[in-house]
């Protein structure tokens, strides 16, 4: 039986197709209330683990628990939890409030408590008013709160949503996730959703599961994933790092840049791996626990600060911002830019 606190969990799970083995067996426990993203490229089986939590997908091996009870067997009609597609997957000939009520008339449900679930659940995703409106009639942020009413009238236990803002426009899918977040502390459920966008994993999430080739990479808060990547390829694919490549040797590393620096730790091959937000342009005078010169490859402007690429001796690149305020620095000019130590991290 599961822990009181935890809402799923995950044991051996797996799916094979043929040949290729599209979720590895993994364990997973999903305390109740959390907002857990699932990360990763295409194709790295992030939607195949989500459609078997949602009963859509058969599993290899492995088992499903929702709070301590074995639902692997069982089909998605039959579970605590709900999924809210990508496509939405409304009925074009149903109006809102009949889109959103489907769930419960198939139930059997009184009509007047159906009428109460469905203001409540349009209430709840702010679209009071547009109860009678037909999908076409509706913008593509209006069909997604509708998806989600209709999920969230279901009152699961857990909800699992595939990719919900990837058809939305930016500034719509920026709207839709305040919403998310709104709506997830307003009911405290626990929510797993899919994403390839680290962007909106990290401004959702209070976890975060990578994946990569069907198994997950690394598993923290969004803290620890930005800050604190297990591996080379969640340093690369979580934002923007600067991996440069070194030995470590008697207790120091000898990077190819150029780079000589204290670091305790077996000897072998290194990687020392910094944002581009904790590199800095250095003024005369100014000293940092790290520093190097590199020759500007590029200066971009981008409002807030000034990004730029910085070849380095050795033919490696750096990414460094600064304050506009400062003015940008010239195509070809020399600078030199530098960190703290607390602001890098060396993975083997």
């Amino acid at each position: 039986m599961a822990a009181p606190d935890i809402a799923v969990r995950l044991r051996g799970l797996s799916r094979v197709y043929g040949a290729v083995t599209a979720v590895h067996p993994l364990d997973l426990d999903i305390p109740r209330g959390d907002f857990l993203a699932i990360l990763g490229p295409s194709g790295c089986g992030k939607t195949t683990l989500l459609r078997m939590m949602g009963g859509f997908v058969e599993p290899s091996s492995g088992r499903i628990e929702v709070n301590g009870a074995d639902i692997t067997d069982q089909g998605p009609e039959h579970r605590p939890i709900n999924m809210v597609f990508q496509g939405y997957g409304l009925f074009p000939h149903m109006n809102a409030r009949q889109n959103v009520g489907y769930g419960l008339r198939l139930k059997k449900m009184d009509r007047a408590a159906i009428d109460t679930r469905v203001r409540e659940a349009m209430a709840l995703v702010r679209l009071d008013g547009y109860e009678d409106h037909m999908p076409a009639q509706l913008s593509g942020g209006q069909q997604q709160r509708v998806a989600l009413a209709r999920a969230l009238v279901m009152d699961p236990q857990v909800l699992l949503l595939d990719e919900p803002l990837a058809a939305l426009d930016l500034k719509l899918r920026q709207a839709m996730q305040e919403e998310l977040r709104r709506i997830h502390r307003t009911i405290g459920g626990t929510f797993v959703f899919v994403t390839h966008d680290q962007s909106e994993a990290l401004g959702l999430a209070n976890r975060i599961a990578v994946m990569k080739d069907g198994r997950i990479e690394q598993l923290g808060t969004p803290e620890e994933i930005y800050l604190r990547p297990a591996t080379h390829f969640i340093a690369g694919f979580i934002g923007e790092a600067n991996l440069l490549k070194g030995r470590r040797q008697g207790g120091r590393i000898e990077t190819a840049c150029g780079l000589s620096l204290d670091d305790d730790g077996p000897a072998g091959d290194v990687a020392l791996v910094v944002r581009p937000e904790n590199v800095h342009r250095l003024r005369d005078g100014e000293r940092a626990d790290v520093e190097i010169t590199g020759q500007v490859e590029e200066a971009v402007f981008l409002g807030a600060h000034v990004k730029y690429v910085l070849a380095l001796p050795g033919g490696e690149k750096l990414r460094a911002q600064d304050v506009v305020e400062s003015g940008r620095a010239e195509i070809g000019q020399k600078m030199r830019v530098g960190w703290s130590r607390t602001a890098q991290r060396v993975l083997a």
